[in-house]
């Protein structure tokens, strides 16, 4: 993984837990229900928010919590 790539999952992550969330990587190799992304997790209830296979990407998380800045 590039520095750049590292930056934007930074980003990704900081922007979640700044509303409550945590972003979580997918540590397991590609499968049919896991897409090796990320998943929005509620800290509160610990509630999948979105990205219910490991589909949600870096900027998807991004948008999510800040429209289009990203």
């Amino acid at each position: 993984m590039n520095k750049e790539q590292n930056a934007l999952d930074d980003r990704a992550r900081r922007a979640a837990h700044k509303h409550g969330y945590k972003a979580v990587r997918s540590d397991q190799p590609y499968s049919g229900d896991n897409y090796g992304e990320f998943m929005l997790v509620e800290l509160a209830t610990n509630r999948i928010e979105a990205g219910q296979r490991y589909d949600m990407g870096a900027e998807q998380i991004i948008e999510f919590f800040e429209g289009n800045a990203a």
